[in-house]
């Protein structure tokens, strides 16, 4: 397999490992990047990991995954809730997306349970902390290998 898988962090996650450790564990998010970098390669895949506080900085992303991507894994935080900007982004692209939450986010207070992300990813991973990217770059390598299997 080949090509790249971008992966995307959106606001706060700069602080993970900090930032309400009994939410969100005391994994650094350097380290979920070394995790997801040794995921991709042993799948086949580049990766392009990205983090950023800015909801423009991160539509300009998403729309940057449309040429150079082969899927996108995206956790947007706090984005997840109320971004109609970052939405409207992901849907344009073609390619698989996983969404990521650290936290279960449906046991989470309301005001954190519906993601409108969810509307444009193919799949949806939350409550495995840092686990869950690996999770989702494998689920997606999955998909790209299925979906470039000869029919039978």
């Amino acid at each position: 397999m080949s090509g790249t898988v971008y992966v995307l962090n959106g606001p706060n996650l700069n602080l993970l490992g900090v930032r309400e450790p009994h939410l969100y564990g005391s994994t650094t998010l350097a380290q979920v990047e070394q995790q997801c970098r040794r995921v991709a390669e042993e799948v086949g895949l580049g990766c392009e990991f990205r983090q950023s506080n800015h909801e423009g900085v991160l539509v300009d992303w998403v729309q940057e995954a449309r040429e150079r991507a082969c899927a996108l894994v995206i956790n947007p935080a706090g984005l997840s809730f109320r971004s109609i900007p970052l939405l409207d982004a992901l849907k344009t692209l073609d390619q698989p997306i996983a969404e990521v939450h650290v936290t279960n986010i449906h046991r989470r207070d309301p005001l954190y349970q519906h993601s409108l992300v969810s509307l444009a990813a193919t799949g949806v991973i939350a409550g495995f902390g840092p686990y869950g990217y690996e999770m989702a770059i494998r689920a997606l390598a999955r998909r790209l290998a299925d979906a470039a299997a000869p029919a039978s």
